[in-house]
This record gives C-alpha cells, sequence and structure tokens, in this order.
C-alpha cells in the first residue's frame, strides 16, 4: 500500500466511498488529525460548470469570521494621504513607485496586495512577478479600492479568495484544526 502508517491508521474503520454530511465530514477529519502542528483545514468543492466559459467563471473573496489562524503581512501601492491611511489601517509596507523598485529587486515579503486605481499602471510593470504568486491586486478580489483602510484591515481579519481551477474544483483554506 502506498500510504504511511500514521495515515493508514487514521483511515482505519472509514468507508472513504461513503459520502458525510459537511459536519459529519469535519468531525472525523479533525478525529483523524496525526500531525504535530496545527494543521490547516481546506476545503474542495467540485462543479458542474466549464471554466473555459467566462460566464462559468466562479471566483470571489469571502472574509472568515475568525480569520486563517496566522498573521497576514499586507502591501499597499498607493500615493500621497492614501499612504498614511494604509499604514494606520495597519499595513505592514505602503507606497508606488519605491514599492515596485523594491520588488523588480526580488523582494516579496509580503501576503496580499492592495491597491488604489489611481496606481494600477506603475503596479502593471511587476505584474509578471505577482500575477503567478497570487499577489497581483484586482477589483474583482476587492483589493483595488480607495478605501485602502476597509481593504487592509479585511486581509489583516483573515479575507480569502477563491477561484474555480482548470479541474472544475474551488480548493480554499478555511482555518485550522484548533478552532473546534
Amino acid at each position: 500500500m502506498p500510504f504511511g502508517k500514521k495515515y493508514r491508521k487514521a483511515v482505519e474503520g472509514l468507508d472513504l466511498s461513503q459520502r458525510f454530511s459537511v459536519e459529519e465530514a469535519v468531525e472525523k477529519s479533525l478525529g483523524a488529525s496525526f500531525a504535530k502542528f496545527d494543521e490547516t483545514v481546506d476545503v474542495a468543492i467540485g462543479l458542474g460548470v466549464d471554466p473555459k466559459y467566462s460566464d462559468q467563471m466562479v471566483r470571489g473573496a469571502v472574509s472568515l469570521p475568525h480569520g486563517l489562524g496566522k498573521t497576514v503581512r499586507v502591501a499597499v501601492f498607493c500615493k500621497g494621504e492614501k499612504e498614511a491611511e494604509a499604514r494606520a489601517a495597519g499595513a505592514d509596507i505602503a507606497g508606488a513607485e519605491e514599492l515596485v523598485a523594491k520588488i523588480k529587486e526580488g523582494w516579496l515579503e509580503f501576503d496580499a496586495a492592495v491597491a488604489t486605481p489611481d496606481v494600477m499602471a506603475l503596479v502593471g510593470q511587476v505584474g509578471r512577478v505577482l500575477g503567478p504568486r497570487g499577489l497581483m491586486p484586482s477589483p474583482k478580489a476587492g483589493t483595488v479600492t480607495m478605501d485602502v483602510a476597509k481593504a487592509v484591515t479585511e486581509a489583516k481579519a483573515g479575507k480569502i479568495e477563491y477561484r474555480l481551477d482548470k479541474t472544475n474544483i474551488i480548493h480554499c483554506p478555511i482555518g485550522k484544526a484548533s478552532f473546534g
């Protein structure tokens, strides 16, 4: 059998072909936990849509009530008084040209990015770096906005973005095993 002994012990007595309600599934998966660290609980939802068609694309963002159980570092691309507003809201770094230059040099020590619409031309210069890592600000996800304080507090509180992948499944973390 290609699985390790801890995995085999965890699934012992479970019929993996059986379907469970959400409550039962969460209870069983938390009961089968064997890692020595606080595991992240992910959800994978299979949808019957075709992501090749833009009208069937499913994406969005939602704020989790208890966050994700980790501290999020937020970078804000903005100018002028919005920079002070972002720092007051808890942004780890804020700026425009200097932040873009720093990212071009290879600095990527942040988990979420927020931008104001007026600096999106600058952010576009580092789009090839931010895009593949899922850090590019997007109006659809609510990370391109003039209300940077609200966007920063949401990101810090545990706002997650979800998106349909090419196999018609949405994967996203929903919390830690210790949340109960």
